[in-house]
């Protein structure tokens, strides 16, 4: 078994958890632009509880947050931005922290239904140039179709920087492990083998899916004799149901304590996962309960 990384928790809701600006559409895109210390705040709460990695707060420098015209004068600007403010906080780290460089959803989460290739192609490469001097890694997320998925491995083919792809599955517990799409995660990773890939992660998902996830993905590695890393980093969300429409529905949360996320956690890496953290509501105390579990390992 691996040894566990500490990837950092949900970047949306911890900044409205500090007191930064925080309102839809922007989403934390909004602290970028008008308190980009909290930005700063933020990561370090998420390194003080135990985070070896922290992410670039650039998801939502996409259209669909930004908006059109935003997006034209801003997207590029606060995506590096945001990527100068995860490299100044982890170069100030008592400890070696990687900065992984976001690449997010250009058309909104969980809607493989927007998905247009050669858009997403244009915004996925302006986010990627943007942010490419400041980060250690990618780390695209939340990816909810394999049309998706191939795509960014297409921005991704020239990068000499370690490439993780981070699904977001159906939270329909009675099905096969899926993506938002209907696709089968077996049909997914097989689909993006051939890329330029260091590690399949799940995210943005709840964590009662993740499991048949990783085990689906164990099980394709292994058939390809394949050794690559397993990410997951699940949120508190209630289930988001097939019609569910990002940035039109609210999502509702329930009280997901860093115990009953401990608990998953060590079935994730019991089962193969070795770089866990947390995505939507996964907050500084969850991530302080993985580090601490992992001392006493």
């Amino acid at each position: 078994m691996k040894n566990l990384t500490i990837l950092d928790g949900g970047m949306g809701r911890e900044l409205k958890r500090i007191g930064a600006p925080f309102s839809q559409p922007l989403w934390s895109a909004q602290a970028l632009i008008e308190a980009p210390h909290y930005v700063a705040q933020a990561h370090q709460s998420f390194i003080d509880a135990g985070a070896e990695i922290i992410t670039v707060n650039s998801y939502a420098c996409v259209p669909f947050h930004l908006g059109e015209d935003g997006y034209q004068k801003q997207g590029a600007i606060l995506a590096k931005q945001a990527a100068i403010i995860a490299k100044e906080v982890a170069e100030n780290a008592q400890h070696n922290i990687l900065v992984a460089g976001s690449l997010p959803p250009p058309f909104g989460s969980y809607r493989p239904d927007l998905f247009e290739p050669h858009r997403a192609t244009d915004i996925l490469t302006t986010l990627l140039n943007a942010q490419e001097d400041y980060v250690d890694l990618w780390l695209a997320e939340t990816i909810a179709s394999i049309e998706e998925a191939q795509v960014i491995a297409s921005v991704l083919k020239g990068s000499s920087k370690p490439c993780y792809y981070a699904f977001t599955l159906s939270d329909e517990m009675e099905q096969p492990a899926s993506l938002r799409s209907g696709e089968l995660v077996t049909d997914a990773i097989e689909a993006i083998l051939l890329e330029n890939i260091d590690g399949i992660f799940f995210n943005c998902s709840i964590p009662e899916v993740i499991e048949q996830a990783i085990r689906d993905t164990t099980c394709i590695l292994s058939k390809h004799n394949r050794q690559l890393d397993i990410g997951a980093f699940a949120n508190s969300f209630v289930p988001i149901p097939k019609d569910h429409k990002a940035n039109l529905n609210v999502q509702g949360y329930r009280d997901l304590s860093p115990e009953e996320y401990l608990e998953f956690a060590k079935e994730w890496h019991h089962l193969g996962a070795n770089i866990i953290g947390g995505c939507c509501g996964i907050a500084p105390n969850h991530i302080k309960a993985l580090k601490e579990w992992k001392r006493l390992e």
